[in-house]
């Protein structure tokens, strides 16, 4: 192994479990196993990796779904292995806590960007680059949310690498200063490995919590609730606007600066 792409095609394997000519040339990207079993149960394919860190299955579309797990650190993993296949689109489907009375449980979100407050970024570019998705994927995310006849919101995540933090005050105040719509832990590193590896990106995020409010912290009734009413819809709109663009081909540029 003696560059990035051979270590890259021997560990996206064996992450997944899934052999590298089973991937498709569109991904969807989640934090969360019942994604994958959803998707599965829906085109009746194999689930690779149950006994691995990430879990991955492909439709007959060419459609690939990972579940990479939580945190920045397995983000940037995540985006790193995908060289092995260099994919046409990667759309992160994800949730999000919410910063804005405006932005309530159950509404999506389209981030325009991403702050850089998780500290994993920062070994792939300089703190003054900012984290933004591909404007084009975001495009086709967007006509499905509205043929849908829903509304999504759009603005700043602010991506932190800090789990523990709903106590505490002075972030609070931090957070509210930076005028963010939404917090979550792997925005801004899927958007800073993906343009140093130039893969197309983007991330539709679901509000699944208000944790600045003090009945507004996530727990495990209060995310039940959340995967009961909103997940099919947000697993629905990942895969149409991702199957919509691989079927119109329609390429997304990575200009190289």
């Amino acid at each position: 192994m003696l560059n990035k792409l051979d270590i890259t095609r021997n560990w996206l394997p064996r992450y997944t479990g899934m052999p590298l000519e089973k991937f498709g040339e569109y991904i969807l990207l989640t934090n969360f196993k019942n994604y994958v079993q959803q998707f599965a149960e829906q085109f009746n394919c194999r689930i690779y990796g149950v006994d691995r860190p990430m879990q991955a299955a492909t439709n007959d579309n060419g459609l690939t779904i990972i579940n990479f797990g939580i945190g920045s650190s397995n983000a940037a993993t995540v985006m790193d292995l995908l060289t092995a296949i260099q994919p046409k689109g990667v759309l992160f489907l994800g949730k999000c806590g919410s910063m804005k009375r405006s932005t309530e449980i159950g509404h999506f979100i389209l981030p325009i960007a991403a702050i850089r407050g998780e500290g994993t970024s920062n070994d792939y570019f300089p703190a003054e680059v900012p984290a933004l998705p591909s404007f084009k994927l975001h495009k086709f995310v967007s006509n499905i949310i509205a043929n849908h006849d829903m509304e999504y919101r759009t603005g700043v995540i602010y991506t932190t690498n800090r789990r523990v933090w709903e106590h505490d005050e002075s972030f609070h105040q931090r957070l509210h200063d930076m005028t963010c719509i939404g917090i979550d832990m792997e925005t801004a590193t899927l958007f800073i490995v993906g343009h140093k590896n130039e893969i197309s990106r983007g991330a539709l995020l679901l509000v699944s919590d208000a944790p600045v409010t003090p009945d507004g912290v996530k727990t495990e009734e209060s995310d039940k609730k959340v995967t009961h009413n909103f997940v099919d819809l947000h697993l629905k709109i990942g895969i149409e606007a991702m199957t919509e663009l691989g079927q119109k081909g329609e390429k997304i540029k990575h200009f190289r600066y």
